[in-house]
């Protein structure tokens, strides 16, 4: 059977094209390699892609079969996907999806014919051109509540005025605290420093207290690095994140150091995992993204605060920094921004270039 009925998460590495993968040589001569590596070949191209952009291409293979099966086109057409049926399929997608979320939709059919060696895959070095026009005009016909609006930042301010509803006796509220304080001056992303759910969490992926230390530069400064051991773009190494000492509230050494001492959660353990009694037993909770954005909403709304989306926690820390005169690259670096993506989110571009375009040097 080649699409069987499987969850949605495994349709990528389940559901096999018609044509089977024949291993080659360089003459395109067939290779007398026993079957079981091309399941380790397999599983190694699996792996090459982060866990987060699997979810991502998880129900797409469906949406392709469904408009194949949906045009009568033959299951051995199906894959090698020429250049007409990618054009076709995407054509039916524009006006009704975010051109962004096209781009996805064809790229989880290239990850899908890479990982089961199907060849010729679309020979993009020809049709290059003609996939960038498609997915442009995607872009532009996207409809208007997909478009991407800006998004409203964390400020200092907002934070400050949102801790005092958190209860710094109660163990959840002071690692959402923690979290918020370490995320935001950080320039951290929200799923860098939480768990998706409560069975994710591993010391191998997610950060833990065992990942803290303290360094002093030569003028005496001090930064608390908090290295987390496997992100999205640096899978094998993880990357680090940095913060210092901060006067006010919303300080991220004072909420993070009051966190470890009430939770006191193991070396092992979720750097931000909190008491939790259920059965008169007391165990440690990972804090898990979802519960996190509760927890900040709750108390936003019980301040009088909008709620805010969780990128704006990221967004406001990289707006901040630049509003500080904090050079472009620097900022790049902190908020582990791949590319000028971020300039897209910004808002306040005159004030941060204001400095930059005085008649004298400031």
């Amino acid at each position: 059977m080649l699409h069987p009925h499987c969850p949605a998460c495994e349709h990528l590495i389940t559901w096999k094209p018609a044509c089977k993968h024949v291993f080659q040589d360089a003459t395109g001569l067939p290779l007398s390699l026993p079957n079981e590596f091309i399941d380790c070949v397999q599983q190694v191209l699996l792996h090459g892609y982060a866990e987060s952009t699997l979810e991502t291409y998880a129900s797409e293979p469906l949406a392709y079969h469904v408009f194949c099966d949906s045009c009568s086109i033959p299951e051995d057409q199906h894959a090698p996907c020429s250049s007409d049926l990618l054009n076709a399929w995407m054509a039916t997608m524009a006006g009704n999806y975010a051109g962004t979320s096209v781009k996805n939709y064809v790229h989880s059919i290239q990850a899908r014919h890479i990982i089961h060696g199907v060849k010729h895959i679309w020979k993009w070095d020809l049709d290059k051109a003609t996939f960038d026009t498609m997915v442009q005009g995607a872009l532009h016909l996207q409809p208007e509540h997909s478009r991407r609006k800006k998004c409203q930042s964390f400020t200092l301010n907002y934070i400050s005025k949102l801790l005092p509803d958190l209860d710094t006796t109660n163990p959840f509220d002071i690692a959402c605290g923690g979290c918020l304080t370490t995320s935001f001056f950080c320039a951290a992303r929200v799923g860098e420093l939480t768990v998706p759910t409560l069975k994710d969490f591993s010391p191998e992926n997610h950060i833990t207290p065992s990942g803290i230390c303290n360094a002093t530069d030569r003028n005496g400064f001090q930064t608390t690095i908090l290295h987390i051991p496997h992100t999205k773009s640096s899978q094998l190494e993880g990357e680090d994140l940095y913060f210092s000492e901060q006067l006010g509230p919303a300080d991220p050494a004072s909420w993070l150091r009051h966190h470890i001492l009430l939770n006191k959660p193991g070396s092992s353990e979720h750097l931000f995992a909190y008491s939790y009694t259920a059965s008169n037993k007391v165990t440690h909770r990972p804090l898990t993204k979802s519960a996190f954005i509760q927890c900040i909403h709750k108390a936003a709304k019980s301040r009088g605060l909008p709620a805010l989306q969780r990128h704006g926690i990221h967004i406001g820390a990289t707006l901040k920094y630049l509003l500080q005169g904090v050079p472009f690259d620097t900022v790049q670096v902190l908020g582990h921004w791949k590319s000028n993506a971020f300039l897209l989110y910004l808002c306040k571009h005159a004030e941060i270039m204001a400095p930059y375009m005085q008649p004298e040097p400031h």
